[in-house]
């Protein structure tokens, strides 16, 4: 008897703590606090970090894991074998980075850690720093670690570097030894190999010493303008500046990293978003740049508010779109983007990127795993966002999304969007699924739930993950509890394998005097119907077949048309067949799907005219 209360007991107690870790959420917190030195004439730094590390995990820490990004751009790394070896390289990349002279390479060399005061044993693999703890972490526990490092910036080939195409001279993205995330899966100590990232919430308290010059921006807020200038003082400030260099210093509240960026041609224009943030532009001085980035600044105020209402309010104070890197790329509180681009394309590129400020940058998603989480709901609405502020005015603005991903369904390449954003075997299946099945996942929900559902899941996913590392899972409860419906097949079959929808009209025949319609199940990927019937007469009606392992109907997406809710389609079903109220000579046409927001894979046998 002794014996089975010990025991049940044990056990309440081991099932109690694994109930806590699935529904009680933590997360890691860091402070961070820089300084560094940045010689400008051969593009080397060093560096002070004071780290303080607060363990929230219900785990006792053993290791820590820094990440060393910059050892990335060196010949024979992680990053330029798999350049290498790819069949369809990023051509900014190839086999540049084969190519870099010891003066070229980026790095970072920690030089001393200490944790608490004593040094600690450390290893470099790569891009990873391993670090063996003196004494673990325990729950709860805050330590604070004691780093000197040094780094070199590398050509800018991905991403960080120097001297990018459009000359401009730092792009410094991933350039500080950056503590890697410890979640409820354990450590995320990635190589840096292309593309993705996952950071640890916390602060920064960053200061950059640099050639007086330079104009810098990035994340965070100036503490020191009227030492500064250069358009970060108010008007009127006296600014004062002593000596060759000049020190910037920025705080961070609440970020997961800190990115900034260095010119000497730097232009700096201000603009106040009402009621909500001040916008900094930083582009070069350059007249092919000039007309393009001053007619940038108002449509970003339009940007900027759009996402506010659609999302919900950007909570920093000010946002950054800085002219670097090679391309565009999202950052804490601000973006580096090119600028030698056609006005369309810049301000598209603008808006993807700002709209990442939500997606990834408030809501934190592990790109690494989950990258079409923050690609692919960010080429939803900030798609959304260009078609209304730029009054492109096209009826299904998302059609190019579902035509990419309708490419790669039908490529013979795709693979899960579960796959790790490193392993996909082809630079263009990462893209199509992260970006454009991505954005058709948030799409197609619409027409799943309902598009005022889905309108309500993403403020309310925003309310509750912001500032969190939410999971797709995370996301589907939120769609769940918003809408009643049950939605776990929707994504698992989308994200999880590459199964395919494709439902048709087998047949029509006449049962009596009335039409006798049969629907066939082709993919195996299950979907709710919208039927649509239009008749000689000019008269219209629409069917709906719910999906039966979805529990409940959504409501009418044309309530200016009758609806007739029919009896639910079992997946196991391969066909569903429904009667009209008329003969068939009096049908001119039936529709699945009017809205074409379900990804049919074959749109050819979803309609019947005569």
């Amino acid at each position: 008897m002794m014996f089975k209360t010990i025991t049940i007991g044990f056990l309440l107690s081991v099932l109690g703590v694994s109930a806590q870790n699935n529904t009680n959420y933590w997360q890691q917190h860091v402070d961070y606090k820089m300084n560094v030195d940045m010689n400008v004439k051969n593009f080397q730094y060093t560096g002070k970090q004071e780290l303080i590390y607060t363990n929230n995990s219900p785990d006792s820490l053993y290791q820590v894991f820094y990440h060393l990004y910059f050892n990335a751009f060196q010949p024979g790394s992680e990053m330029d074998v798999r350049s290498r070896n790819i069949p369809d390289p990023d051509p900014r990349v190839m086999d540049r980075i084969s190519k870099l002279t010891p003066e070229e390479i980026g790095y970072l060399k920690v030089s001393s850690l200490k944790q608490n005061g004593q040094s600690v044993k450390y290893e470099v693999a790569g891009t990873v720093l391993e670090v063996m703890l003196n004494k673990p972490i325990a729950p709860g526990e805050k330590v604070t670690f004691l780093m000197d490092f040094d780094g070199q910036v590398p050509n800018q080939i991905r991403r960080s570097g120097r001297n990018s195409k459009e000359d401009v001279a730092l792009s410094m993205t991933q350039w500080y030894p950056k503590m890697a995330e410890y979640d409820f899966e354990g450590w995320h100590a990635d190589p840096y190999i292309a593309r993705e990232f996952h950071g640890v919430w916390g602060n920064f308290d960053v200061t950059i010493n640099i050639d007086k010059t330079y104009v810098l921006g990035g994340s965070g807020y100036l503490q020191n303008p009227q030492e500064i200038g250069y358009g970060y003082e108010k008007p009127g400030t006296k600014v004062k500046q002593k000596g060759k260099k000049l020190s910037w210093h920025f705080v961070a509240p609440n970020v997961h990293d800190f990115t900034w960026a260095a010119d000497p041609e730097y232009i700096h224009d201000v603009v106040q978003v009402p009621g909500g943030p001040t916008l900094h532009f930083l582009y070069k001085n350059k007249e092919e740049y000039l007309e393009n980035w001053k007619k940038l600044q108002p449509k970003s105020v339009e940007l900027m508010k759009y996402f506010s209402a659609k999302i919900g309010k950007y909570p920093y104070d000010q946002y950054s779109i800085i002219q670097g890197g090679d391309g565009g790329m999202e950052y804490a509180m601000c973006t580096l983007i090119t600028g030698g681009r056609n006005f369309g394309s810049l301000v598209g590129v603008t808006a993807h990127e700002m709209a990442h400020a939500w997606f990834q940058h408030i809501l934190a998603t592990n790109e690494a795993k989950h990258e079409w989480m923050d690609e692919g709901f960010t080429s939803y609405i900030s798609t959304l966002a260009m078609n209304e502020v730029m009054q492109q005015n096209r009826p299904n603005a998302l059609e190019g999304m579902y035509q990419g991903y309708l490419q790669l369904a039908t490529s013979g390449i795709e693979q899960p969007q579960s796959t790790h954003a490193d392993r996909y075997s082809r630079n263009g299946a990462y893209g199509a699924s992260a970006y454009a099945k991505g954005a058709v996942f948030m799409a197609q929900l619409g027409y799943v739930i309902g598009e005022e559902n889905l309108s309500k899941t993403i403020k309310k996913y925003y309310d509750e993950w912001k500032f969190k590392h939410p999971t797709p899972n995370d996301f589907k409860r939120v769609a769940e509890k918003v809408s009643g419906m049950q939605l776990d097949w929707y994504l698992t079959d989308w994200t999880q394998t590459t199964n395919t929808i494709d439902y048709g009209i087998k047949e029509i025949t006449e049962n009596g005097k009335k039409a006798s319609i049969t629907l066939e199940r082709i993919g195996l990927m299950p979907m709710p119907i919208d039927l649509h019937v239009e008749y000689a007469d000019g008269n219209q009606e629409s069917f709906y077949i719910p999906l039966r392992m979805m529990r409940k109907e959504k409501e009418n997406p044309f309530p200016e048309i009758t609806r007739t809710v029919l009896s639910d389609w079992a997946w196991t079903n391969p066909t569903y067949t429904l009667d009209l109220s008329k003969p068939k000579s009096e049908i001119k046409s039936i529709l699945i799907d009017k809205t074409n927001k379900m990804a049919d894979v074959n749109r050819a046998n979803n309609s019947f005219s005569q």
